[in-house]
């Protein structure tokens, strides 16, 4: 049985990588790539597509938005994403699976096979499969290593031991790293939840910085302390978080 796929997301490179791995089978019809949801609703009703790998986070309407504009039957869906936050909802939309980038390529076969099987077993308990993949997402290392960059044409990776702090900016986070500077969409409450917290600190409602780039505190006003990194940046700390910070340095 062939199956018949379309591709749904907004980076140029993680659609190549999908059609790539697609292309290894011989038994799936790639029909197109679409870059935004209101693209993909078109491409969907007139192509009729067996499952569609579908990132979350795109401009405007994202996944979940799009999903809920489509006709049942809906295609079978597989999600790509670089957050596993989703996860839950994911399979409350009876996903067939969930692959988080950067996307491994046995796990994509995997997921291909689970398509397959779904198309021979629709009727299959979802009860059952959203157990089993949750279980499966609980497994795998929740500590953030590395930030999952997206700029026009490419998308990159930072380390994040080595990056310096992190800025609030709105529903964005602004990652400062050496010279660099670079914005991910992702909140600071999502951020600090994935960060290792022995390494990294929040010091303000708006930064959370990396201990092992501090370098000293200058005391300011009534009990105040300013956060000094290695690289001369000068960041306010708040009175709220000095508890955190004590217990990352030592007392001060």
């Amino acid at each position: 049985m062939t199956l018949r796929a379309l591709i749904v997301d907004d980076e140029p490179l993680a659609r190549q990588r999908i059609v790539d791995l697609l292309g290894e089978d011989e038994a799936v019809q790639v029909l197109g790539e679409c870059e935004d949801a209101t693209e993909a609703l078109e491409a969907i009703a007139r192509l009729a597509p067996d499952v569609v790998f579908l990132d979350i986070q795109m401009p405007g309407m994202d996944g979940f938005e799009l999903l809920s504009l489509l006709d049942d039957p809906r295609p079978m869906v597989v999600f790509t994403t670089a957050f596993d936050t989703y996860a839950v909802r994911a399979f409350d939309e009876h996903a067939v699976d969930y692959l988080l980038k950067p996307i491994d390529a046995d796990r994509f076969r995997t997921a291909l096979a689970r398509v397959r099987e779904s198309v021979l077993h629709p009727r299959e308990d979802w009860t059952v499969r959203v157990r089993e993949l949750l279980a499966r997402l609980d497994r795998q290392p929740k500590t953030l290593r590395r930030i999952v960059v997206k700029e026009p044409g490419r998308v990159f990776f930072v380390d994040t031991r080595d990056v310096d702090w992190f800025e609030a900016a709105g529903n964005y986070v602004r990652v400062h790293a050496g010279e660099d500077s670079h914005l991910i969409r992702m909140t600071m409450q999502a951020l600090e939840e994935r960060l290792e917290p022995r390494a990294f600190v929040r010091v303000h409602r708006s930064t959370i910085v990396n201990v092992a780039r501090v370098a000293e505190l200058q005391a300011t006003f009534h009990g105040e302390y300013d956060v000094v990194l290695r690289n001369g940046t000068k960041l306010g700390m708040q009175r709220a978080y000095h508890d955190r910070l004590r217990a990352a340095l030592g007392d001060f």
